[in-house]
């Protein structure tokens, strides 16, 4: 059985620790061996559960564990050797030493490292269910761009200078006074590499999904949309929306009333722009719930007997169908406008642009031989047509 993955996102302050350690909490009460992790720097777990939390997986109730990951620890591991081979080129360049450490440190790197914290879990088969609380929607989104945007560099860069710099590291250092990289430097960039592919494919297995929660504000459910745009780009599934902190109606109270108005027009917007996926509601509690019996009240009454670890059902963001003369490859990309996405074809890639956000697409080997013969944005996705090349084409 594979493990059961959940990440929880969405714009700061809007409860998504909270409906994160909620779920878990249901999950454990349900019998699964639970973990709930936190890659958010500003790690609010502790806080929610009302424990302290060690630097490995806590018990605080039957089946279920909490992990705040030491990013300071999981950074030395993954990023000590490369950090120490380019400390000693600034050494060489006359940086200072306090100077050198901080810009050797990747903004966001901490984040990053955490998701192979995440990988360690979900390999380990002590868990029948991990729930991510994870940093808020910008920082998710750059975090999960991540193995694939690496991965194209290392399949481009790393093998050439690797054996360029194992030719000419001797006549470089003298030539040069700076010292070049090693082959313990080298492993380590490739270390890396291999085990944040392997999170990338962990987080896009049909057993992963990723779960936004909002409040509703319009500001909010607008960078919720774009959220789910975005994460249906890079291949992540998204199984639901937790709309947090409605106001309930009582009709006592007129400034209650105004805002119990103002709420239901936002939240008709969430559910006419999220109709494919469940909407979860919580009401507006007095107080953050903290402790395992009061999360497990809040997420019972957010979930409202729907199963919080229902694997989505679909084939995923990208399919590929079969056509007579070729293929259609479609990337669900949900409120995405024409003229906001650019295509490209380069090799046996496809770069596809949504827009900041960039994805460079190895195509199946299926269709890295096929022709592309056109593009269109329709039904909020982007459908990208493929025309079989023949031998006799190809000979041409």
């Amino acid at each position: 059985m594979s493990v059961r993955i959940i990440l929880f996102t969405g714009k700061g302050g809007v409860g998504k620790t909270t409906s994160a350690a909620g779920t878990a909490t249901l999950a454990a009460l349900g019998g699964a061996r639970t973990l709930v992790l936190s890659t958010d720097a500003a790690h609010s777990l502790g806080d929610a559960f009302g424990e302290t939390i060690g630097r490995e997986p806590t018990p605080v109730a039957p089946n279920l564990w909490v992990h705040q990951v030491d990013a300071q620890r999981r950074f030395e591991k993954s990023w000590g050797d490369i950090q120490g081979y380019l400390l000693s080129v600034l050494d060489a360049a006359g940086v200072d030493p306090i100077t050198a450490e901080e810009l050797t440190v990747i903004p966001g790197a901490e984040e990053v490292l955490a998701l192979l914290e995440l990988r360690q879990h979900a390999l380990s088969g002590d868990w029948d269910v991990i729930i991510v609380d994870c940093a808020p929607t910008a920082e998710t989104l750059r975090l999960l761009a991540l193995p694939e945007a690496l991965g194209w560099y290392m399949s481009r860069m790393f093998g050439v200078q690797r054996r360029v710099m194992r030719a000419l590291r001797p006549v470089l250092t003298r030539a040069a006074g700076v010292p070049m990289p090693g082959d313990s430097v080298f492993d380590a960039i490739e270390r890396l590499h291999s085990d944040l592919d392997e999170v990338q494919q962990i987080l896009s297995d049909k057993h992963a999904s990723v779960r936004l929660v909002l409040t509703p504000e319009a500001v909010v459910v607008a960078e919720a949309r774009r959220s789910l745009t975005t994460l249906s780009l890079y291949g992540y599934r998204v199984d639901g929306v937790i709309a947090n902190r409605v106001f309930p109606a009582d009709g006592a109270d007129p400034w209650r009333d105004a805002w119990v108005e103002a709420q239901a027009g936002v939240l008709a917007e969430v559910r006419q722009s999220f109709v494919d996926l469940p909407i979860y509601t919580s009401s507006y509690q007095p107080g953050e719930p903290m402790g395992v019996d009061a999360l497990a009240t809040f997420a019972e009454a957010a979930y409202d007997g729907a199963d919080p670890l229902a694997i989505p059902s679909g084939d995923g963001p990208m399919t590929i169908t079969r056509t007579e003369t070729g293929a259609v490859l479609r990337i669900a990309l949900p409120f995405a406008a024409k003229e906001d996405v650019d295509l490209a074809r380069h090799g046996d890639e496809l770069v596809v642009t949504v827009g900041s956000y960039r994805r460079l697409l190895a195509l199946p080997a299926a269709l890295a031989r096929h022709t592309v013969t056109g593009a269109r944005v329709e039904a909020g996705s982007l459908q990208v047509k493929f025309r079989t090349e023949t031998d006799d084409e190809e000979s041409r």
